[in-house]
């Protein structure tokens, strides 16, 4: 079934006059809705704070006066917001205009939260679609970022050609929640990478040395390293913590690391994380085993 019909399927809605709306114009959402706009697609746009559609309505989108008129629009939603808060608070009231419609939601969720919505959707007879981003507004149309998809197959195959228009597109099954899991273990890497550079900033800082200048040293140091995700991550599937060639935990105590920290008056809470976790599998008794054993006091097993 084409979930991008020219004409609703529910006949009590008139005929769509644009391909798709777009609800939500921060910066990803206005992002999105320009990308479609480049790809020649027909777009109307909502926003709950008005002023924000001038430059798109400029450049050929319609602007809705609500979301009701803009869920009216057209056969395929998207949903940019802010928070699951905000999608329920969006479109509850429009479930009924929804019926018969194709909704993407790409708002940042939890997994939990993305099958809740899903659910939500099925009850209402909605095609859903979960969408989660990995790029930041710049790089939507450029194909240099990532949308994980979950949901919906036939949504997703159906739309797969508007899709791509913003990034490169992967479907990760009809369990809605997986796009987002996948995305936010993502994200937990990023952010802890951020913040271990932020720690160390703050360590070098005590000696002058500035953020910037540090920076010239972690990244390429930083880039290095993470050729070794690959060997970790044969260690960790194979589940063999002794293979040779690995770095003991017992080797990899990093109490001088806290210790510095500590001495230079800089908070050694990111380390100290770590520190942790390491000083926990070695009371284990698995100090002679390999780093990447740490993977297993985080894992749900």
């Amino acid at each position: 079934m084409d979930v991008v019909s020219e004409t609703d399927r529910n006949p009590t809605h008139p005929t769509h006059p644009t391909d798709v709306s777009v609800l939500g114009l921060g910066a990803m959402g206005s992002a999105l809705a320009s990308a479609l706009l480049d790809a020649g697609r027909s777009v109307t746009v909502w926003n709950r704070t008005p002023g924000r559609a001038t430059d798109l309505v400029g450049r050929g989108a319609d602007a809705a006066h609500s979301a009701q008129e803009a869920v009216l629009a057209s056969p395929v939603i998207i949903a940019c917001l802010l928070k699951r808060s905000s999608v329920e608070e969006t479109l509850d009231p429009v479930a009924g205009e929804l019926r018969g419609r194709t909704l993407v939601n790409v708002t940042t969720t939890t997994p939990n939260e993305s099958r809740e919505l899903a659910a939500w959707a099925a009850e209402h007879g909605i095609d859903y679609l979960d969408g989660a981003i990995m790029a930041v507004p710049s790089m939507i149309g450029s194909r240099s970022g990532q949308i994980f998809y979950s949901g919906s197959r036939a949504a997703y195959e159906a739309l797969l050609p508007m899709l791509e228009v913003w990034a490169t597109s992967e479907f990760h099954g009809e369990d809605a929640g997986r796009a987002s899991l996948v995305d936010l273990a993502m994200l937990s890497g990023m952010y802890q990478m951020f913040t271990g550079f932020f720690h160390g900033a703050a360590m070098v800082a005590a000696m002058g040395m500035s953020a910037s200048e540090f920076a010239t040293r972690q990244a390429p140091f930083l880039a290095a390293m993470t050729e070794e995700l690959g060997s970790y991550a044969k260690v960790i599937d194979g589940g063999d913590y002794t293979v040779a060639s690995q770095q003991s935990l017992d080797f990899s105590d990093l109490t001088h690391i806290v210790r510095a920290s500590e001495e230079e008056g800089v908070d050694p809470a990111p380390i100290a994380g770590v520190q942790a976790l390491i000083s926990g599998q070695i009371a284990a008794g698995h100090g002679a085993e390999g780093f990447a054993r740490l993977y297993e006091s985080l894992a749900n097993r």
